[in-house]
């Protein structure tokens, strides 16, 4: 069984290095939106899905964005041109897996109406709780489409022959869930929000706001345990690290 993984581009957000590390300055850092394309033998998953449509131009919803970020994100960022570039049609993409309900991770579902969604089950509860929700800045009109939800409750094998696994690493946000997945030789883990840059895996700053500090310095503990058993982390957000990535790993 072949299994693969493919960054793509989702188009990036820029704000002052403060927004993403607590006591950073106001420097700005253009960091990478990112989607990951896994395939497993003939089927297709996404692990998160970029940015909504209505944000590549004017209106309500760029306005609330463009607050906190600098938006760079136009119609060839979005998941469905992105999945094109790679030779995927968005129809064929069975398996959305969403590392958590923020707007840049979780935008692109309304492009993929036909793909059952993997969500640990603590974050699609605080995706509907008033209080939850507007603390963790979720917006149900992004994840709340029809779609359907597969609740996952800690670690999950996503096509049952351990080659795909969500890991929870809660913190950044309520249930939050980061992927592991094993290629041919290495085993990679998409952090995604756990760890925005490679220093934060490191020990660097946090960002300053999220749901749990202290759960999220915990699991990006369990993150390094992976990296020093042999696992590649790629974190989140970070440019340089999504850089020097191949356009594919295998």
């Amino acid at each position: 069984m072949d299994v693969t993984i493919e960054p793509l581009a989702c188009g990036t957000l820029t704000a002052g290095r403060s927004m993403f590390e607590a006591g950073g300055d106001d420097t700005p850092i253009e960091i990478p939106v990112p989607a990951w394309l896994i395939r497993h033998g003939d089927e297709l998953a996404l692990f998160d899905c970029g940015m909504h449509r209505d944000l590549t131009e004017a209106g309500p919803a760029r306005e609330i964005v463009e607050l906190f970020f600098g938006l760079g994100v136009g119609p060839d960022d979005l998941i469905g041109a992105q999945l094109e570039q790679a030779g995927v049609d968005p129809a064929d993409v069975g398996t959305v897996i969403l590392s958590h309900l923020h707007f840049d991770h979780v935008g692109g579902l309304a492009q993929l109406p036909d793909a059952r969604v993997l969500v640990q089950r603590d974050e699609w509860r605080a995706g509907f709780d008033d209080d939850l929700a507007a603390a963790n800045s979720f917006n149900p009109d992004d994840y709340d489409l029809g779609h359907d939800i597969v609740h996952v409750d800690g670690e999950h094998d996503v096509f049952g022959d351990g080659r795909v696994a969500c890991i929870p690493t809660p913190g950044h946000t309520p249930g939050h869930q980061s992927l592991r997945v094993r290629l041919h030789d290495r085993e990679v883990v998409l952090c995604a929000d756990c760890a925005y840059f490679s220093t934060t895996i490191d020990g660097g700053p946090l960002p300053p706001i999220g749901h749990d500090h202290a759960q999220q310095a915990v699991s990006i503990e369990r993150l390094r345990a992976l990296r020093q058993a042999g696992a590649l982390l790629v974190p989140g957000h970070d440019p340089t690290a999504f850089a020097r990535l191949p356009e594919r790993l295998v």
